[in-house]
């Protein structure tokens, strides 16, 4: 930990942008950020194109936060009428299917970096960091500007049709070679964006998120009163995420099945989202709705990751899958589809817990119900959660935003 941090901001903030503060990972890691950040003693100011979401309420009273009004995305393209490239790119991306609202909140960035002129400047997702990238060089205030990578590129725009995908690609690869570093939250990540948008890898810097600590520690103590949690009940197994295609829950499910003909186990799927009704669905035709619980989205997960039985990733695709580290900092056993992005990088390639691959109901059922007889020891678990913590990532993230020289150390990579 280096206690010298604060003074190589200079008396200035560290500025943190994402659109809202909604309950997802990158959300949470954002948050957890400037959290060590201002405990290291740096003012920080967490800016949001919208004030609202369900961790709001656990912002500390040592990070400022502002809310820079979001407007209209269109709003945004008359400050861009001297900078056709960058009209035209903006232009391309309010037309795309779910019009990018972050980009709504570019005139606000503009006043605030003008007012208040920070040391650095850090964005989370795709097209926040689009608008901090277009905001800092209409400010013209010398920001540094650093934006980062959560989830995995390629897997993202697989799911539309090759010719936009391949135009994204081009666009990206426009605003972000702009940025003085991009952080990727994994090796996996790093190396994708970098050759999926052309991007020179050695400004693609890893920094792994800020995830486990006393705060979460704090969290998993807390009393679950649940019955399916009581001594003696069966195992549960524990799935968390937005209930969408990307977490993949019917392989979950089906997986779950299989291991329910060969032992008693329940399933719970901490989460919401769309994909509700096609999973209530699939439990009852599977036969096994009694023994699997949808309870929704669930502030604190953490009572839950500690009392289960097992842990499950079923993903397609992350980029450096909070949740998974949680379940380790909780001491859970773990169960993990081999996706791209961060998983197989968490587990240190199944030392942690087993890896199968991605879609395959029957392997995810054979490693579930291996790990559920023989568990890994949950001291063991725990250190290696604990690896994620804020002081790592605080220092990475330091290195990057103020380039410095400080020593890393193991910060940036888990080796």
């Amino acid at each position: 930990m280096n206690d010298l941090s604060g003074a190589f901001t200079d008396g200035k903030r560290i500025a943190l942008f994402i659109r809202a503060l909604k309950g997802n990972g990158a959300e949470r890691s954002t948050l957890n950020l400037g959290r060590a950040l201002a405990e290291r003693g740096i003012p920080v100011d967490l800016l949001l194109a919208e004030a609202e979401g369900e961790f709001l309420s656990e912002i500390p009273d040592t990070v400022r936060v502002v809310e820079l009004k979001r407007g209209s995305t269109t709003g945004a393209l008359p400050l861009l009428l001297r900078r056709p490239h960058d009209l035209l790119g903006l232009l391309s991306l309010v037309l795309v299917p779910h019009s990018p609202k972050p980009l709504g909140a570019i005139p606000g960035l503009v006043r605030y970096l003008r007012a208040e002129r920070p040391a650095a400047l850090l964005s989370a997702l795709d097209y926040a960091n689009i608008a901090a990238i277009v905001a800092a060089d209409l400010a013209a205030t010398g920001t540094r500007v650093v934006i980062s990578q959560r989830n995995h590129f390629s897997s993202e725009m697989s799911d539309r049709r090759v010719w936009r995908a391949r135009f994204a690609c081009r666009v990206f690869r426009w605003f972000y070679s702009r940025a003085a570093r991009i952080v990727a939250v994994s090796e996996s990540v790093a190396d994708d964006l970098a050759k999926a948008c052309g991007l020179p890898r050695g400004q693609v810097v890893t920094v792994y998120n800020a995830v486990a600590g006393p705060v979460l520690d704090s969290k998993a103590a807390e009393p679950l009163d649940h019955p399916w949690f009581a001594p003696g009940a069966p195992p549960v197994v524990l799935g968390v995420g937005k209930l969408k295609p990307q977490k993949d829950f019917p392989t979950l499910l089906r997986a779950f099945a299989v291991l329910r003909r060969e032992r008693e186990a329940r399933l719970m799927i901490l989460g919401e989202g769309p994909g509700r009704a096609a999973l209530e669905t699939l439990a009852r035709e599977l036969g096994v709705a009694g023994d699997v619980a949808l309870p929704g989205f669930v502030a604190n997960p953490f009572p839950f990751m500690a009392n289960a039985g097992l842990f499950v990733l079923s993903s397609t695709f992350e980029g450096l899958p909070g949740v998974l580290i949680q379940a380790l900092a909780c001491g859970c056993p773990v169960v993990s589809t081999d996706c791209p992005g961060g998983s197989a990088e968490i587990l240190e390639y199944g030392r942690y817990g087993p890896l199968t691959p991605v879609g395959d109901a029957e392997a995810l059922a054979r490693a579930m119900k291996a790990t559920l007889d023989a568990p890994l020891d949950r001291k063991l678990l725990k250190e290696r959660g604990n690896f994620f913590s804020p002081d790592r990532a605080v220092d990475g993230y330091l290195d990057v935003l103020l380039a410095t020289r400080l020593p890393r150390a193991q910060a940036l990579k888990g080796r």
